[in-house]
């Protein structure tokens, strides 16, 4: 029997039809797909199915100090068992093995643990197959013609997940520990997570730090024959033009020499065209930032291409390489779109040029090509919204490669106002050249008139703009992306995951990602503490030397002896700082988690979380002083700027997904509860009868409203009503429960009718009831068979599930997806 090992079930399944022709059955091992047909066996697995970690006596945190890891050994353990003992019983009975998974240093290090596992068997045959598209011609050359494991390039693997292993565990529970932080509060630290946040960090100083500059500009409408365009103002700056006028009075003197005139003389004209050249192909970092156009986050981006990619319809998204391969034949590649409803038309009119070349960029690699579709193409009705945009993207960036420059003619006026200087920028496009099948890149035209020098032109408007100098932006995820790869921070695999890992953690949040409180901290900690942390030279050296590795220069133990060294010399620094590092996060910490005195003693008041989990809002001042509010049980609270005028309270905003809102002043919140009285509404299905128990809408001091008994807490039957908006109780009733049914905001545009809040309530019940995977929110049928490729085949074994293991194995899926999911089942 000949045993396939691929990197997941669904690639296993697309390489079992392609070999077998269509024939392949399924049959099911241990919950794990294997695909079969004559003596062939495919068996997916999760990614990475077995992991580093320290031997369970470095497991708990408050009895190993931290540095003991530093030297501490590496074991590794199955983290999916049931496809381990599923891989292994086919191993048992097989002649030989071929490893089909991705082609990169990942992709090898996966290999390289199912070959560990087999051999741990059988000493069969092993070999390797090496493909950049998972089509019929490439799985079928590349099983033709097997290689051996590249076990340097897997060692490079290896040697990142001990580093990353040693180096994020040792400076999380140090400083976790220094400031007290355990639990799920534990404070996050990585080699490649710190000096990407610390990019984030110092961008926000920089914005904070901005100081704004006044200035002005002006403009003029002109005119000729009816037809206006805009000038702008301008002068002579030693050699230079100069449009930004930072003195007001000179502003006001222009603004008054244009407006005393009703007409402009034009001084020059000047005429050329200028060729556009179409883009390179798509590298890694390029698609992502073209993705990010589109509104996709980095992660979300490569989740996508990396199911395109199984499916058969681009080639592997995780590359460096800009340039075509030789045997790439593009215009066999164009001819598989002819006839497609939406790119035939554009693919035969790129066949129709006298030449196709494709554009090159700077960098060639030979592990991969350029990411580009395949040429299978696939049905509309095939593919998500989402798949089929991001499908497409890729599409037209191939044909925008293969098409002619652009061309655009540009038309520069000059015009004389009052002895003051006009000016105005015209473009048009005059062979759209990639435009036509890239509508991604702008191609934006100017119209300016057709004007000769001499020529008068009417004044018809004249405006003085005041303005100021803006901070630099935040960067946005695509051109983060793109400063760590300039940095060497991170790799081509690893810096959207990065960047979700600081989400996760809540170090960042929005989109442009901006710092929490808590990443300030840290970051601030790490700088004046132990510098190294946050160096991206550091990490950036470090993907040196595993590249050396993988390219038989260095070996493993080489370097992570290195790392190990140079990780030491860090805790030489934080050692000497223990109690200094402790205090400084501590207190930030606390100032992130303040609201403001306590009415009652004067100490702060706090956000803190109870031992069922809950948060609410507690004195500082505890044990001697009791005083705590109440916060709403959905989301996790955050602690905002704007500061309540009535009681000097900070507010407070709920962070829950899509349904964040702002909760305001905790104080205010209860004090409304307090003032407002119970209206009743009917009688209490469960306790009506004999003891009298009635219905009410009743205000909580924690800001949310319910339906509930008047006999509470002997009575704790209560229903669910929408936290904002005016309720109207109508005189309607509901003839099954004897309520009247509610109206929430009646005097909007927009009218909610609830109805009768029972039916309500046992609607939505139904609308929300989870009875398999696809029924929670954020999964949906490419996700679920994902995360039963990885074992996670119904809720109780989610429920159940460990969500970094989880998001370790399932590639697209984040430990905070995960955690969500579960709170989901909870509520």
């Amino acid at each position: 029997m000949e045993l396939i090992i691929t990197e997941k079930d669904n690639a296993a399944r697309r390489i079992a039809e392609i070999l077998s022709e269509g024939s392949a059955s399924t049959e099911r091992r241990n919950g794990v797909n294997v695909y079969r047909w004559g003596d062939k066996r495919v068996v997916g697995l999760s990614g990475h199915v077995v992991g580093v970690d320290f031997p369970p006596e470095y497991s708990d945190w408050r009895d190993v100090e931290p540095k003991e890891l530093i030297y501490a050994d590496v074991t590794k353990e199955p983290t999916q068992e049931n496809i381990v003992t599923t891989l292994q019983q086919l191993a048992r009975r097989a002649d030989e093995a071929v490893i089909a998974t991705d082609y990169d240093r990942e992709g090898e290090l996966i290999g390289k643990e199912a070959y560990e596992l087999i051999r741990a068997e059988t000493d069969i045959p092993i070999s390797r197959v090496r493909f950049s598209s998972i089509t019929d011609r490439e799985v079928t050359e590349a099983f033709a013609d097997p290689d051996d494991v590249d076990f340097d390039l897997a060692a490079a693997g290896e040697a990142r997940q001990i580093i990353d292993l040693v180096w994020g565990a040792a400076l999380t529970r140090f400083l976790s520990l220094s400031a007290r932080q355990l639990g799920n509060d534990f404070i996050s630290v990585g080699r490649v997570q710190s000096p990407t946040l610390k990019l984030i960090v110092d961008r926000e100083r920089e914005i904070q730090a901005f100081e704004p500059e006044a200035y002005w500009e002006l403009f003029a409408d002109l005119a000729k024959n009816g037809s206006s365009f805009e000038a702008q103002y301008f002068y002579d700056d030693d050699g230079t033009e100069a449009e930004r006028v930072w003195d007001e009075s000179e502003a006001d003197a222009a603004f008054a020499d244009l407006t005393s005139v009703d007409a402009a003389t034009v001084t020059s004209v000047r005429r050329r065209t200028r060729e556009d050249s179409p883009p390179t192909p798509f590298k890694t970092t390029a698609f992502i930032s073209a993705a990010s156009s589109l509104g996709y986050s980095a992660q979300r981006a490569m989740s996508i291409a990396e199911d395109l990619y199984t499916a058969g319809y681009i080639t592997y998204p995780r590359t460096d390489n800009t340039v075509y391969p030789e045997d790439l034949e593009e215009d066999a590649l164009l001819d598989a779109f002819v006839g497609s409803p939406t790119f035939g038309e554009d693919a035969e009119s790129l066949l129709e040029q006298d030449e196709l070349v494709a554009t090159e960029g700077d960098e060639e690699t030979t592990d991969h090509p350029p990411i580009h579709p395949t040429g299978e193409l696939p049905a509309r009705s095939e593919l998500s919204d989402a798949e089929w945009e991001i499908f497409e993207l890729v599409v037209r960036r191939f044909f925008a490669t293969v098409a002619e420059a652009a061309t655009w003619e540009h038309l520069r006026v000059v015009a004389d106002a009052a002895g003051r200087s006009l000016k105005a920028n015209g473009k048009r496009l005059v062979e759209p050249g990639y435009h036509a099948v890239y509508p991604y890149s702008s191609a934006s035209e100017n119209h300016v008139p057709d004007v000769e020098e001499g020529e008068e032109l009417a004044i018809t408007e004249v405006r003085l703009e005041d303005k100021e100098t803006q901070p630099p932006r935040r960067y946005g995820q695509s051109r983060l992306i793109e400063t760590m790869e300039g940095l060497g921070v991170g790799t081509k695999s690893t810096r959207h995951n990065t960047i979700e890992k600081l989400y996760d953690r809540g170090y960042i949040e929005g989109d442009p990602p901006r710092p929490t409180k808590l990443a300030m901290a840290v970051v601030e900690a790490a700088e004046e503490f132990a510098k190294h942390v946050t160096s991206e030279e550091m990490t950036a050296q470090l993907e040196r030397d595993m590249t050396a590795i993988a390219e038989g220069e260095a070996t493993l133990d080489e370097v992570t002896d290195e790392s190990r060294e140079m990780l030491a010399k860090v805790f030489e620094e934080l050692e000497d700082s223990r109690e200094d590092i402790g205090e400084y996060l501590q207190e930030s910490l606390k100032a992130d988690k303040t609201l403001g005195p306590c009415p009652e003693c004067g100490e702060d008041m706090l956000v803190r979380r109870s031992r069922q989990g809950s948060y609410f809002v507690g004195c500082d001042g505890f044990p001697e002083c009791r005083n705590t509010l109440p916060l709403p049980s959905t989301g996790s609270p955050q602690v905002l700027d704007e500061v309540c005028a009535d009681h000097d309270m900070k507010h407070v905003k709920m962070l829950a997904g899509r349904d964040t809102f702002v909760h305001g002043c905790p104080r205010c919140e209860a004090e409304k509860a307090e003032a407002s009285e119970d209206e009743i509404i009917g009688p209490c299905p469960d306790c009506h009868e004999p003891d009298g128990g009635e219905l009410a809408i009743k205000h909580l001091r924690s800001g949310s409203r319910l339906v509930g008994c008047t006999r509470y807490p002997d009575c704790d039957y209560s229903l669910p009503l929408p936290r904002n908006g005016d309720i109207e109780v109508t005189d309607e009733y509901c003839e099954e429960h004897d309520l009247p049914e509610l109206v929430v905001d009646p005097d909007s545009d927009d009218p909610w009718e609830l109805g009768c809040p029972i039916c309500n309530y046992e609607e939505y019940r139904a609308r929300n009831a989870v009875e398999d995977l696809e029924d929670l929110n954020g999964i949906g049928s490419a996700t679920a068979e994902k995360l039963e490729a990885a074992g996670i085949d119904s809720l109780d074994a989610l429920r159940e599930a460990d969500p970094d293991r989880v998001a370790a194995a399932v590639q697209g899926v984040t430990a905070g997806k995960v955690r969500d999911w579960q709170e989901q089942l909870e509520a």
